[in-house]
């Protein structure tokens, strides 16, 4: 029985790489159709990458377009060192680097004094992905959901890098420690390192959002009272 289920296992993987090596083979003899497939598979998935890995999440759309033009420039040069996905995710990181890089340099002036720091240090692990599901399905659940993972991607976009990405990559893209390794280019024991310190880091952000909710509800609540 173990024998027949690695059998399978190997049999996919080889079915996968085969795939994998006709679409590139398709994409780097400018077949339309292999990038309008491309477009339509990974868009979505680049465009929600960058917008929580940039400063201002208005500048995914014009990233995502400039992701594919790179894609679609440098496929020639792209020799299978890596797979596909994964490269595909490495140029949207360094598009997001260096638009990071650019707003340090032209739009970190525009930060308010109410910005805190956040110490990162300490705090239990949590687990980014579970707190993005929404399994309500009443327009109140809905509406609680959303405003929850609203809290989440706020809180999210305060995690300094190389956590923020490192957590993004992980626990969102559901990418395996070797591949986040390969695209960060670190070793697995900086991007476990990395991980730990980035959960830990948002719940204490979550942790602080709480008690603040809490102690304006309270005063608000002592307000209404007093009158």
């Amino acid at each position: 029985m173990q024998a027949d289920v690695t059998l399978g296992n190997l049999a996919s993987a080889l079915t996968i790489h085969t795939e994998e090596a006709d679409l590139i083979a398709e994409l780097k003899a400018g077949s339309e159709e292999a990038f309008s497939w491309l477009i339509t598979r990974y868009h979505q998935p680049i465009y929600s990458l960058l917008a929580r890995t940039v400063r201002d999440p208005a500048d995914a759309a014009d990233l995502t377009q400039d992701v594919f033009v790179k894609i679609f420039r440098g496929i020639g040069s792209f020799h299978g060192e890596s797979s596909l996905r994964t490269w595909i995710y490495r140029i949207a990181l360094h598009e997001g680097l260096n638009q990071r890089r650019w707003w340090r340099r032209h739009k970190q002036q525009e930060v308010t004094i109410e910005m805190e720091t956040v110490d990162c240090e300490s705090g239990e692990p949590a687990r980014l992905k579970e707190m993005l599901v929404d399994p309500g399905e009443s327009p109140y659940e809905m509406a609680t959901h959303t405003e929850a993972r609203e809290r989440v991607e706020a809180a999210l976009r305060e995690v300094p890098e190389p956590f923020r990405t490192t957590l993004i990559l992980r626990d969102i893209e559901g990418f395996v420690y070797e591949e986040v390794a390969e695209m960060l280019g670190t070793n697995l024991g900086t991007v476990k390192s990395r991980l730990v310190r980035g959960r830990a880091c948002l719940r204490q952000l979550l942790l602080a959002d709480n008690a603040h909710r809490a102690a304006n509800a309270a005063l608000l609540l002592h307000r209404e009272e007093s009158q």
